[in-house]
């Protein structure tokens, strides 16, 4: 009996242990459970606050709009409601209990991207977020929502600049941008590296002096200072842009800002790429090295070209696929498939080594170029109204999380030196990169870039969304840090002072406004040339007219007569510009539209040069040809499409009953700008 009293006790024990085991685990379960839901329910809290961030910014625009207030642009006030948001969540939030302890695995020499930990007997798989200071050890952040406002570097580059970058290319407006290539790309490529180099240097002896008064408490080294100046280097003139489109101030001007700003971004995340594969040989990683020098410029020219080469490409098969197919017919799938391959221009670009944003700039400019030319018309209108959508919203998404940033971000570094210093390098050179470069452009424009063009340009040097991804992309660094954090003060200063100081720069200045962007500026002697009849002054003139732009006059010569016919319903049928035995080929590349249309479909900006037996103008039955020989009459024809009238040509204009004449060369609507520029 007693034996049998001890077995049941210990079945029933073990029933017990088994029961308080099982409880135990559930109660694990359960708290699993339950942070879990806490983490999801602050994520929606996370995602809820930029959109009601959004929401406020938008409704905020409006009053603004509809107050005509123009001292503060949407991004200044997107920022300005990130700020207020981040001291809210920053001082009002209160902090979770802190579970948080360290550990040491003094075993091992690196670190780990992924760490499994075993927690009695059960494994757990932790990221590795960055590296953390001792002396900052106990100071790590232990507000969970914080930490969920606090986004992923990747989610900038791979998800909210691609829309940015690739309106800003397929919403380009060619004829302006065409008209200024020279300048811009100068402006670009040039004045880049320039006030790269500027700052860079600059900043490193402002380095040494911290390091001389002792306010420098890592290393930081003359690459670090390259980086900086390669970051800080990318203009955003977003505000100033937006003024400018509300003003119609010069449209030259806006196309010299718009153009520079564009191309610049894609120039300075090469160049910061460039420099970062800057490895010396060698035990100093950091000093000079010829080979290492030279080897980052074949880094930056084949990143840039490969780029350039991948986002042209995937246009191209982009035009393709929508001239050869029925999908016009279901403008959903259209427009569908043209966002899909728009966008994966910039991660294939990324995946394969290269530079998206440089991938799916020139990508829009190719998809607006050949492929909207092939979109039904209702997939053209939600194309441009989708990209302008989610290009908006991303940016001032981006501007908000500046704001936010400057409350939420764990791991700022302010040095007053280094920020005093980094406005007096990014002053001086933005000075270096615009007066200099103006003067020498200047020797080969007939259309002088103007000293108060200039002085607005200086002006105009903002920094925005691609400086504040570029900085906030590597954080890992004493250097990188205060070079993100110095950023992100820069960002301010410049969006609030210098954006809204635009409108009294503009006047100040006086830099015309309420211009037409689709015309030209008036004609004068220095700006345009008269087309008159023919004579020794007459083919001077008409000489000098093809010796400029000989270039681009010669590439628009080849896509009129070769890759729009090809990629496009538009252009001459193949089969008069090919050689008679590529017949074959010609018919089967050549849209049918082109012959059953009379009259070319031809895009908004399409107003290119050509040379000048191209250009005819026909008033009826009249045609005048461009050096000055007509049918029944003779006229007297500006290149900006004016006709300059005497007697018989007002006797004419009465016969037509109409003042309105067509330019037309092969079915395509021209206007033709004649300065010389660079």
């Amino acid at each position: 009996m007693a034996l049998l009293l001890l077995l049941l006790l210990g079945a029933g024990g073990l029933r017990a242990a088994e029961r308080s085991g099982g409880s135990s685990s559930a109660m694990e379960e359960l708290a699993t459970e339950q942070e879990a839901e806490e983490s999801h329910r602050q994520d929606s809290v996370s995602l809820l606050t930029f959109i009601l961030l959004l929401t406020l910014t938008i409704l905020t625009i409006w009053l603004f709009k509809h107050r005509r207030v123009r001292f503060l642009h949407e991004t200044g006030l997107a920022m300005i409601y990130g700020l207020i948001v981040g001291v809210i969540l920053r001082y009002g939030t209160p902090s979770s209990s802190g579970r948080d302890k360290p550990l040491s695995c003094s075993q091992e020499d690196r670190p780990f991207t992924t760490l499994l930990v075993n927690v009695s007997g059960k494994f757990f798989e932790y990221t590795l977020k960055g590296e953390i200071s001792p002396g900052k050890i106990h100071n790590v952040e232990q507000n969970d929502m914080l930490r969920k406002v606090t986004f992923d570097p990747e989610v900038f580059f791979n998800i909210l600049l691609p829309p940015i970058i690739f309106h800003a290319g397929y919403s380009l407006k060619k004829r302006h941008f065409f008209r200024n290539l020279g300048s811009i790309l100068a402006y670009a490529f040039l004045g880049t590296a320039v006030s790269c180099f500027i700052i860079g240097n600059l900043m490193y002896g402002v380095v040494k002096l911290m390091k001389l008064v002792g306010q420098l408490s890592d290393k930081f080294y003359y690459t670090d200072c390259l980086l900086f100046g390669a970051i800080i280097s990318a203009t955003d003139p977003v505000t100033v842009l937006a003024i400018f489109n509300e003003l119609h101030a010069d449209v030259d001007l806006y196309a010299l800002l718009f153009g520079e700003s564009v191309l610049n971004d894609a120039v300075a995340i090469v160049l910061s790429s460039s420099i970062v594969a800057y490895q010396p040989t060698g035990e100093n990683t950091h000093a000079f090295d010829a080979a290492a020098f030279f080897k980052s410029v074949g880094v930056f020219l084949g990143i840039f070209s490969g780029s350039f080469m991948m986002g042209a490409v995937t246009g191209v098969v982009t035009a393709l696929i929508s001239k050869f197919t029925k999908l016009h017919c279901f403008p959903l799938l259209e427009t569908a498939l043209f966002f899909l391959m728009s966008w994966s221009t910039f991660l294939l670009a990324e995946a394969c080594g290269f530079t998206g944003v440089v991938a799916v700039l020139f990508c829009g400019i190719t998809q607006a170029h050949y492929t909207y030319n092939n979109l039904s018309v209702e997939s053209r209108s939600r194309t441009k109204q989708l990209f302008e959508v989610l290009h908006f919203l991303a940016e001032n998404f981006i501007f908000s999380y500046m704001g936010l940033a400057l409350f939420t971000f764990q791991k700022h570094i302010f040095s007053p030196v280094f920020i005093i210093g980094a406005f007096i390098a990014i002053f001086l050179g933005r000075a270096a990169h615009i007066y200099p470069l103006s003067f020498l452009l200047n020797l080969g424009r007939r259309h002088k870039i103007s000293w108060n063009f200039q002085h607005m340009m200086m002006f105009s040097g903002l920094r925005g969304a691609m400086a504040f991804a570029l900085a906030i992309r590597d954080t890992a660094t004493y250097a990188h840090q205060m070079m993100f954090s110095t950023t992100l003060l820069i960002v301010f200063f410049t969006v609030w002072i210098v954006g809204g100081g635009t409108t009294p720069m503009l006047s100040w200045l006086n830099i015309r406004v309420g211009v037409d962007p689709d015309q030209d500026p008036p004609p004068t002697n220095d700006n345009f040339q008269v087309l008159q009849g023919d004579g020794p002054d007459s083919e001077r003139r008409n000489r000098t007219k093809q010796e400029s732009a000989w270039l681009f006059r010669l590439w628009y010569s080849f896509d009129h007569n070769y890759l729009k016919p090809i990629l496009t319903h538009s252009g001459p049928p193949l089969t008069t510009t090919l050689p008679s035995w590529c017949g074959l080929i010609a018919r089967c590349l050549t849209s049918p539209q082109v012959y059953d249309n009379q009259e070319q479909l031809r895009e908004e900006d399409s107003d290119f040069i050509l040379n000048d037996s191209d250009l005819t103008v026909t008033y009826g039955d009249t045609t005048i040809t461009a050096n000055g020989s007509s049918g029944p009459h003779t006229a007297t024809t500006s290149l900006d499409g004016r006709r300059t009238k005497s007697s018989s040509e007002e006797a004419l204009e009465r016969d037509l009953g109409a003042a309105e004449h067509e330019v037309a060369s092969r079915g395509t609507r021209l206007v033709f700008p004649l300065e010389d520029n660079a």
